[in-house]
């Protein structure tokens, strides 16, 4: 970082402030480009300029702390210890027969600030703090709130996003949490470590779940569990076996499926809570798909009930609570698999009144699901013709995973004496595809 600039007093308040829109913006007004910026400080170009303009922050220590090694700014300058790279007097705690010196610090500390606030002295200054600092007990660490940020923004789902692009950034937040998972802490920061954990596993084995990933699916989805648990939160536990459920019941394994969304409704138990209504509307699909059409029913009344009572907080639109379009969702594909294709085009049209446009992946669902219904009530050829349209606008990366096998489903479910028929010769040509 150029000297003019770190003696420059907007710039120094602005290092005192971590603004780091002020500090990127003057250092690129100074040459620096942002691609420089972005690749002394391990950061992504979009994001440097991003935080230059102002669309984007920096809260995390650890950004904070790679930021001053990368364009050498003094730790004092933004609240940090003196840096092993910093030509600055270093506060000494030399010992006197193996005891501080409490006379010797005191004029190390006389002496860096007769020139004033300066770098040499503001680093003393920080010394002196972090020493007793981390004798302290530890508080929350400055990236926790950061990665609970992140967790509840991922739960807001694809946001027409492809569905590998998400992945990538959960997976690179998630690996966040090891380094303050691998220390001590406080039993409720642990908690709330885990529990954000819990989150994001959960949210990556959703992915990977709706690519097609079924075994990395599961494996995410134990891991999640595991930390749930250990979380406390019984709500979120519950969500993960609902949603770990949807596994065996999207990939033809309906009693495995019944059997983890039982598992999910006696840990949510009877309070109307998002978890409680998820597991029983999947408990009603796999009982549906696995020839149980009286449970299947129970689970849809009981689903009905916890929706009617289900709090306000918990109906928002993301992955980890439980809106009325996702519950019209799961009827949609209840009452098609039990050929009940009234109700299910009920469900259909409001769920579709309710999903965004940018929510590709469910409204492709639910027009195989009408497509299914037309061959319940016996017209094949539509069925094809709808389930091929709902192909083909399709981006290249939703044709893959859960929807493929929900059209694959419905092929199968063609009698055989209709396979050299037009429309159905069509669809198994794209599915091969």
């Amino acid at each position: 970082m150029p000297h003019h600039l770190l003696a420059d007093p907007a710039f120094v308040r602005a290092l005192r402030e971590r603004d780091f829109t002020v500090v990127f913006a003057m250092a690129h007004d100074a040459g620096i480009s942002f691609n420089r910026i972005a690749e002394a400080c391990a950061l992504k170009s979009e994001r440097v300029s991003q935080i230059a303009r102002g669309t984007a922050s920096v809260a995390a220590l650890a950004t904070v702390e790679r930021i001053a090694g990368g364009l050498r700014i003094p730790g004092a300058l933004l609240g940090l210890a003196a840096q092993p790279w910093e030509d600055t007097t270093v506060l000494s705690t030399e010992s006197h027969h193996g005891e501080d010196d409490p006379m010797k610090r005191r004029n190390l500390l006389r002496s860096a600030l007769a020139a004033g606030l300066t770098a040499p002295a503001l680093a003393a200054l920080t010394a002196a703090r972090t020493d007793v600092d981390q004798t302290l007990s530890p508080g929350v660490p400055q990236d926790l709130p950061d990665l609970e940020s992140a967790a509840e923004s991922y739960g807001y789902g694809y946001h027409g996003q492809q569905p590998t692009r998400v992945l990538a950034d959960l997976v690179s937040d998630f690996a966040g949490l090891r380094p303050l998972l691998a220390v001590p802490q406080p039993a409720p920061v642990r908690a709330r470590l885990c529990r954000t954990a819990g989150q994001m596993a959960g949210m990556t084995a959703i992915v990977l779940h709706d690519l097609g990933s079924r075994r990395e699916s599961r494996s995410w989805f134990a891991t999640a569990a595991r930390a749930t648990a250990e979380s406390g939160d019984d709500q979120l536990h519950a969500w993960v076996l609902a949603r770990e459920a949807m596994v065996p019941l999207n990939y033809g394994a309906p009693k495995a499926a019944a059997g983890l969304a039982e598992r999910a409704r006696h840990a949510a138990g009877h309070r109307p809570t998002a978890a409680a209504v998820l597991a029983a509307a999947v408990a009603a699909r796999a009982y549906a798909l696995n020839h149980q059409p009286e449970q299947a029913r129970a689970a849809l009344a009981a689903a009905d009930v916890l929706m009617e009572r289900l709090p306000e907080s918990e109906r928002s639109d993301t992955w980890l609570t439980y809106s009325e379009q996702k519950h019209h969702v799961h009827l949609s594909h209840a009452y098609t698999t039990l050929a009940d294709t009234a109700r299910a085009h009920e469900s259909q049209q409001r769920a579709l009144e309710l999903s965004a446009p940018t929510s590709t992946m469910t409204r492709t669902l639910l027009n195989i699901d009408r497509a299914a219904c037309a061959h319940h009530d016996g017209d094949s050829e539509q069925a094809c013709r709808r389930t091929i349209a709902a192909l083909t606008v399709l981006p290249d990366g939703y044709r893959t995973g859960l929807v493929r096998r929900r059209a694959l489903d419905l092929y199968e479910a063609i009698p055989t004496e209709h396979h050299r028929e037009r429309a159905v010769r069509e669809l198994r040509n794209i599915l091969a595809a």
